[in-house]
């Protein structure tokens, strides 16, 4: 599967935010179809950067959502900046 095709787009709430800020963790809307491994290797491809662990959900409204935790000190803030979040 393309990496551009997994990861859909950033899932921004004032809970994710935090998240990025406390616990070195960003969350992505993702393919419906994509399990762990595959999420956790796309990340990885197009951010650069190692992923720890990766939890998935199925909100109400049908959408996946992954939420990766990263190795690094500053490593979801940077992404987040370089997405243009901030």
């Amino acid at each position: 599967m393309d990496p551009y095709s997994v990861i859909i787009k950033p899932q921004l709430s004032e809970k994710t935010m935090n998240d990025i800020y406390d616990n070195n963790r960003i969350t992505f809307v993702v393919h419906r179809s994509a399990n762990k491994r595959v999420i956790k290797n796309a990340f990885q491809e197009l951010y650069d950067v190692k992923v720890l662990k990766v939890n998935t959900h199925i909100t109400p409204r049908g959408e996946k959502v992954a939420s990766l935790q990263l190795e690094g000190e500053d490593a979801a803030e940077d992404i987040a900046v370089r997405m243009g979040v901030f």
